[in-house]
């Protein structure tokens, strides 16, 4: 059975590699979209998104402290739900 830490150490680690997993996400699909369809949706433009997300996975990556952690936690997922959705919807088209 794992003791206290050990069990704080694991749910970190899951957490951590969630995190990289929706940043790595978030990248590649922001590097599949036209460029066109971020100020489309008056969100920020393409090369700015790529760059926040960029940097948010290199400080997960890296050891930085906790605080950049979660600023690019925070980063992430504000791409991930409310960018990704409206570039998606204005590709995609209205539907009928």
């Amino acid at each position: 059975m794992p003791t206290v830490n050990g069990l704080t150490g694991l749910i970190m680690l899951a957490l951590q590699l969630a995190a990289i997993a929706a940043g790595v996400f978030a990248v590649f699909h922001a590097i599949r979209q036209r460029t066109d369809a971020f100020t489309a949706v008056d969100k920020l433009s393409k090369p700015i998104w790529l760059g926040i997300l960029l940097v948010a996975l290199l400080v997960l990556l890296l050891p930085f402290g906790m605080l950049f952690w979660m600023i690019a936690v925070v980063a992430i997922s504000v791409y991930l739900v409310d960018v990704r959705p409206r570039v998606d919807e204005v590709q995609r088209g209205p539907r009928w």
